[in-house]
């Protein structure tokens, strides 16, 4: 079964407006992965560390650039861990972003 699909990695810069005020601004680059749902055990010491493990996302090396958001489903996540697998693939564990609707 190819569960391959598209995501979109959100890089967040910040800048400073006219006022001093720091003002977000998002970009987002359209990548495969192959998502799959976490592990019980990964689910279970997410847990214990106070957050809310959801889903694996796994990305070629080259198309990961240090993004801390995904956005997957209309829905945004954050990435709380990342894995450097063999064959240059990396594992972005990934939870829901709080307060992002």
């Amino acid at each position: 079964m190819d569960r391959s699909r598209v995501i979109y990695l959100v890089a967040e810069t910040f800048t400073q407006n006219a006022y001093g005020v720091y003002e977000s601004t998002k970009t987002k680059r359209k990548v495969f992965a192959q998502v799959d749902s976490v592990t019980g055990r990964e689910w279970f010491e997410g847990g214990r560390n106070g957050l809310n493990p959801e889903l694996r996302m796994r990305v070629f090396q080259g198309d990961y650039k240090g993004e801390q958001i995904v956005e997957y489903g209309g829905v945004l996540y954050e990435i709380y861990r990342t894995y450097n697998t063999r064959n240059d693939i990396v594992d972005l564990y990934v939870q829901r972003r709080v307060g992002n609707g």
